[in-house]
């Protein structure tokens, strides 16, 4: 599913026009965007929780040339799936 047919859809669930779910689903996606870079964590009972994970500086090797070389610590955006979700996808 693709951001035009998850609108869709939306549009279709909550009655709302396809221009208004796409505002939501656009608001939805910013106010996320936002929040993980401010470092906050967001929870959403039963679907999962956003968060911001550092990865440590380590060491890799490039598969062409097998030298090796250093990969500098970054921050990972992180989804962890909620209970609610994981039972629904294996129902």
């Amino acid at each position: 599913m693709n951001k035009t047919e998850l609108v869709a859809s939306m549009s279709e669930k909550s009655k709302l026009s396809k221009k208004d779910a796409e505002k939501a689903l656009n608001a939805f996606i910013e106010s996320v965007g936002d929040a993980l870079v401010q470092g906050e964590r967001i929870q959403l009972v039963g679907f999962g929780t956003f968060e911001v994970r550092e990865r440590a500086e380590r060491k890799g090797r490039n598969p062409q040339t097998k030298e090796e070389i250093i990969i500098p610590a970054s921050k990972a955006p992180v989804f962890k799936v909620g209970k609610g979700l994981k039972d629904m996808v294996n129902q």
